[in-house]
């Protein structure tokens, strides 16, 4: 066997125990996602719950009515940010580019403020009755999908990549424009309720939108496993790409669907969470010491499913009856890893 051979043997090696360890890691967070909380129920009693077995019904209502959906979507969230992340970021060979670069999210806080702040302004409503059933998801799965159909029908268009990009800040930036006006012109109790969902949460996530969430999900994850080839041919520029006969427009097109549903289904059903999904990518290049998304995709959706559930832990502040902002620990979480990567580029381009 040549060295070569042994090489690639020892990677492939290395990378079984790297995904196992990570699986491993995945469930460890998850089940500690159950257990963790303003109540304390014990171990024994969790694990009697969800075999059905348990006889308290206060704690059978909290596991399997908020803690077990969370969990659940911790997962879904981190797995979506991460995968569509990974996707922006080899589309525009940007490292600092995120799931919510083309304005996704831009456009699903402008229909929420639409509908909260708008109806605010014109004397309509009020902040908890807007909040409540699908109103606040169908209002930011409009915003986001009218951005997202616009971005579809620039690409179909426009050949460079890189315009598209800047068109995507400016139609973001455009939507974060139109939301400081709603604000400044809303109630006050309408912008703090705004402010919240800002914030980002897990924890409206349940019932009948946890199953509209994770169908979302699956689609967006089933189109990125779907584009693990294109992803690979485009980490070598759009112009090899067209000598091997990839259609450009189309894989754009498959690209940006699978992350707008992706992005959009995130901020939708639990706010706009920074970071992750700029991050985990990273982190992942890191571990498996790899650019093949055939490595890379997996490894993203496993990891950033484990910082989600990570996240979430340490938001709920295990022993007292309080939650911090999901939003400020991603932040804080992945601000560090963003620093390092501009730093890091900095110095191979000799700065």
């Amino acid at each position: 066997m040549s060295s070569e051979q042994l090489a690639y043997k020892s990677n492939r090696s290395g990378r079984i125990v790297l995904f196992a360890s990570l699986a491993i890691l995945l469930i460890a967070l998850f089940v500690l996602d159950l257990f963790l909380g303003s109540v304390r129920i014990p171990v024994a009693d969790v694990f009697k719950i969800l075999m059905g077995q348990g006889d308290n019904e206060v704690w059978q209502t909290i596991v399997n009515d908020f803690r077990l959906p969370k969990a659940i979507a911790a997962v879904l969230v981190g797995s979506a940010l991460s995968v569509s992340g990974l996707q922006m970021q080899t589309v525009f060979r940007n490292p600092l580019a995120g799931p919510y670069v083309l304005g996704i999210s831009s456009g699903a806080g402008l229909g929420v403020a639409i509908m909260v702040l708008g109806a605010s302004a014109l004397g309509f409503g009020n902040a908890s009755g807007m909040l409540t059933g699908f109103s606040l998801v169908g209002a930011a799965w409009l915003g986001a999908l009218l951005v997202l159909m616009v971005i579809l029908a620039v690409s179909l268009r426009v050949k460079d990549i890189m315009t598209i990009l800047i068109l995507g800040m400016m139609f973001g930036s455009a939507a974060s424009a139109l939301v400081s006006i709603l604000q400044y012109s809303g109630s006050e109790p309408m912008i703090k309720a705004f402010v919240i969902w800002t914030m980002g949460s897990l924890q409206s996530v349940a019932g009948v939108h946890l199953g509209i969430f994770s169908a979302s999900v699956a689609v967006g994850l089933l189109l990125s496993l779907a584009s693990i080839r294109i992803l690979n041919v485009m980490l070598l520029g759009e112009s090899y790409s067209k000598t091997v006969g990839l259609n450009i427009t189309v894989a754009r097109v498959v690209i940006f669907a699978s992350t707008g549903l992706l992005a959009g289904a995130v901020t939708a059903f639990c706010g706009p969470i920074g970071f992750i999904g700029i991050a985990v990518p990273h982190v992942a290049r890191m571990l498996f010491k790899t650019s093949s998304h055939g490595v890379l995709l997996p490894g993203v959706l496993v990891l950033g499913s484990a910082v989600m559930l990570f996240c979430d832990i340490v938001s709920q502040l295990p022993g007292l009856d309080r939650t911090l902002p999901l939003n400020s620990v991603t932040a804080l979480l992945g601000i560090p890893i963003v620093i390092y990567v501009v730093f890091k580029n900095q110095k191979f381009a000799g700065v």
